[in-house]
């Protein structure tokens, strides 16, 4: 296989500093995260200050980048915080902010001018000359709108500067608006989707009624069980690497802030084992990935809009909810090579004998079970039931730091 001239990086999402590790460790060349004000997801624990710079020092020391999210969309009461907010995020080494509003922009320009400036999703580009725009006034990349097709993108890339990056989001949740600009979740609770409030009232569960009779309540489909009118389906592009790499995407966005650790180490590692396959010979086949995508939560998975259009294919989901992730176990924290016994912390109650999957960085899960499992002291158990207990196994085969072990 002929590998494309430019390697894209793997961008991970993280929501805390823990997910923030898993993402470094699992192969993503980038983290986005939010601080506590002017990020998209409000909901998420986010980072404090100390928190970012210790974070930005962590990747950094791994040779990878930084990006802030401060992509809502501010009222004039929240403007004069920002310029405080922005000298303090110059503190602490960010390699790029993450902007969708324009003010915000400017003040970006003027206050962080050594950081790159990346354009959100949420500034809805979906041409070349909003993309050329946004370079000529300082941008150094474009966040795609995710309506786009694959040749739409091709297109951009062919005629803007190769100066300008241009990322795009290749996993994770869609919404039925256009790259996120959506009103529901504000008309329905007063939380403003724009400034990091969202709700996801697409995810409900929608009846309507004819007008004179009310109790009469009826299915937009005609199930039983309600529709989905407003649900999309989650987007998955595993199977499409090479095609994306080829149109000339710098980024490959995974999309979870919100999602588990697990979740953000096991889909960054599939997008890392996907991207390296393409320059260097692998065992692991595309099935063999979906299959592990497949254990992290889910919905229903999609190709996005990248060859359908939004009006033809819109992507609803047909089912509510979410298709539960495999049981996170444990995380080894320490292995000994001579004894074969590995230290592990408790994340969900581990039994010692059932079969269970283990993970690392670049491999796929591998079924085993454990020899022996023991406290601390080397006393024998049956279960780790306590919460991030620490705990011995007896491990068939070597193991390491950071590998993470999980239901069968």
């Amino acid at each position: 296989m002929t590998a494309p001239l430019k390697k894209p990086e793997i961008l991970s999402p993280a929501g805390n500093f823990e997910k923030l590790t898993f993402a470094s460790l699992y192969g993503a060349d980038a983290v986005y995260f939010a601080g506590e004000m002017f990020g998209m997801r409000a909901s998420a624990d986010n980072f404090d200050f100390e928190e970012m710079k210790k974070g930005v020092e962590l990747l950094h020391s791994n040779g990878k980048k930084a990006y802030l999210t401060l992509n809502t969309m501010p009222r004039n009461n929240e403007l004069d915080l920002l310029d405080s907010y922005l000298d303090s995020v110059g503190d602490t080494g960010i390699d790029a902010v993450i902007v969708a509003d324009m003010g915000v922009f400017s003040k970006v320009k003027e206050r962080l001018p050594g950081v790159d400036i990346h354009i959100s999703t949420q500034g809805a580009n979906m041409n070349y000359l909003s993309c050329r725009m946004w370079h000529d006034m300082g941008a150094s990349r474009i966040v795609l709108a995710r309506e786009l097709s694959l040749d739409d993108i091709a297109e951009i890339r062919a005629k803007t500067p190769s100066t300008l990056e241009l990322e795009a989001f290749v996993h994770g949740a869609m919404c039925v608006s256009i790259s996120g600009r959506c009103l529901l979740s504000e008309y329905y609770l007063d939380r403003d989707a724009n400034r990091g409030k969202c709700a996801q009232p697409c995810r409900w569960v929608y009846n309507f009624s004819e007008e004179k009779r009310p109790e009469d309540m009826l299915t937009a489909e005609l199930h039983p069980e309600g529709t989905y009118i407003f649900g999309s389906k989650d987007m998955n592009l595993i199977a499409h690497v090479k095609e994306l790499t080829a149109a000339g995407i710098d980024s490959l966005k995974i999309e979870g802030r919100m999602k588990s650790a697990y979740y953000t180490a096991v889909v960054t590692n599939c997008y890392r084992i996907a991207l390296d396959s393409l320059y260097s010979n692998s065992d692991i086949t595309v099935n063999d990935l979906q299959r592990e995508l497949d254990s992290v939560s889910h919905r229903e998975y999609c190709t996005g809009y990248y060859f359908d259009h939004p009006q033809s294919e819109p992507h609803l989901a047909t089912a509510p909810g979410y298709i539960k992730e495999k049981a996170f176990l444990a995380t080894v924290e320490a292995y000994d090579e001579e004894s074969g016994i590995a230290l592990c912390r408790q994340r969900n109650k581990m039994v010692a004998s059932e079969e269970a999957e283990i993970i690392s960085p670049g491999k796929i899960g591998v079924s085993f079970k454990p020899i022996a499992m023991m406290d601390e002291e080397g006393n024998s158990i049956e279960s780790a039931p306590h919460a991030q207990m620490l705990f011995k196994l007896k491990m068939p085969f070597a193991v390491k730091r950071g590998d993470i072990i999980r239901g069968k």
